[in-house]
């Protein structure tokens, strides 16, 4: 804790949160005391996984230049898998990336039969988010963004007026010569034809087409007839061929300006949880077929990231790895030991350090009381008898998780805040205190429980 770099990063993360929007904070606090990762504000609560940051930011420069990558990100619920996600997204958005993102759940899967792929892609593609729009639903933008730019472009090539008679057909013809490699890809003239529909129905002020369009990008066509009749085309995006639209997504996007596509899927637990195990195999042989895709080169300015738990990774009977080929391609080699190769498919999260907790806890008081505008924040012993407090409960070296010790925090901090005759060494020794350590060590006794087993996974 003496180290002078140490005191350095403390006072500037203190100097960086005061400075944090109250309307930034809240919804960072809000978000912490909910257990969810907040999707705003991570700067001033970020600390550690630099090895990790380093090595996916080395698969951006790649995907940049035209590679593809497929990452997964292995860790126990709390231990901040959605965290280190959600802070790539937000640098990724930064860098003039594309990013897609969906949890998956019972309803949404690699693969299915009754539409729980076609429910992924659905979601990915409504969450579809620029740099202008964070929030999701940038589709329309981006279309809309990239016929605005090949105007700009014919205009200023053949020095036409906006009312120009021309303009139109010069236009519709770059925007083919732009789009004509597409058409090499799987699927890729459908699209490359949706597209020039697209176009042709802004030019028209067709909204009602542009909106039938948007609605068949987004997959929610239900059948060929409905989409035969509504558009004339003879396709719809299903269940088997999802993915092929995203691998044209990752290309188009470049021809639209962007550096290109990432995919983000978290909890991937959900497959790991499918009692039918042919179901199960299947939706492995999909990822496999995602991964094969990245790692061969047949994708290109496409990266995929993909959460989840050890369990759901390494458990040889219904875990990813109970998928031979899957296991044989992510299995850690025989010479890493003790040390991580953040090269690897596989990136396993450890704990944080006790510096790098403690200087997460300095980020959080001053967020805090810059939020509530109060000055009376715990010192640095407090900060210190607070860690040591929550990492010697029983249990706690096994399943305490940066996420249990910041909501831990976080309620300290209220409630310090709001009574104002209490210190945090009084409020660590109360009753309150006990009932939930007690709580952990009844967790770490039930541990060889099978009832308790499947909580956890």
């Amino acid at each position: 804790m003496n180290d002078r770099k140490t005191r350095d990063r403390i006072v500037d993360a203190v100097n960086i949160e005061r400075k944090a929007p109250k309307r930034i904070a809240q919804a960072v606090i809000n978000s912490l005391k909910g257990g969810v990762v907040p999707r705003v504000g991570l700067p001033y609560i970020a600390v550690g996984r630099d090895k990790e940051i380093k090595a996916l930011l080395h698969d951006e420069e790649i995907i940049s230049e035209g590679g593809a990558s497929f990452r997964f990100i292995v860790g126990k619920y709390g231990s901040g898998k959605s965290f280190l996600l959600q802070t790539m997204r937000n640098h990724l958005l930064d860098k003039n990336y594309v990013v897609v993102d969906a949890d998956l759940s019972p309803e949404r899967r690699l693969q299915g039969t009754q539409g729980q792929g076609l429910a992924t892609y659905k979601e990915l593609i409504r969450n579809m988010s620029t740099k202008t729009r964070p929030e999701g639903g940038a589709l329309t933008l981006i279309l809309d963004r990239w016929i605005s730019s090949i105007q700009r472009d014919v205009m200023s090539e053949f020095n036409l007026s906006v009312g120009a008679p021309e303009l139109a057909e010069k236009t519709e013809k770059k925007m083919t010569d732009i789009i004509y490699s597409l058409n090499d890809m799987v699927h890729g003239f459908d699209f490359a034809t949706l597209l020039i529909m697209y176009y042709r129905a802004v030019t028209e002020g067709d909204d009602e087409k542009k909106a039938k369009i948007v609605k068949w990008f987004r997959g929610e066509y239900p059948t060929k007839t409905d989409a035969r009749r509504e558009l004339g085309v003879n396709i719809i995006i299903n269940d088997d061929d999802w993915y092929e639209y995203l691998k044209i997504f990752a290309a188009f996007m470049v021809k639209a300006g962007y550096s290109g596509l990432y995919i983000m899927v978290d909890e991937l637990v959900n497959l790991y949880k499918l009692t039918n195990t042919v179901t199960r195999q299947n939706n492995y042989e999909k990822m496999l077929a995602m991964y094969n895709d990245c790692m061969q080169g047949k994708a290109h300015y496409l990266g995929i990231i993909m959460c989840g738990t050890p369990e759901c990774m390494q458990d040889k009977r219904r875990g990813i790895y109970s998928y031979e080929a899957l296991r044989s391609r992510l299995d850690r080699g025989r010479f890493s030991g003790e040390f991580k190769d953040m090269l690897a498919p596989v990136i396993e999260l450890s704990i944080l350090s006790y510096e790098e907790m403690y200087i997460l806890l300095e980020k959080l008081s001053a967020l805090h009381s810059g939020l509530y505008g109060y000055d009376r924040v715990p010192d640095k012993d407090e900060m210190i008898f607070f860690l040591k407090t929550e990492y010697e409960r029983i249990g706690a070296e096994k399943l305490i998780t940066p996420r249990e010790v910041i909501r831990d925090y976080i309620e300290v901090l209220d409630i310090i805040f709001q009574e104002e005759n209490v210190d945090i060494k009084d409020l660590l020794g109360s009753g309150s205190f006990q009932f939930a350590k007690t709580e952990l060590e009844e967790k770490a006794e039930s541990e060889s429980n099978d009832e308790y087993a499947d909580f956890y996974v």
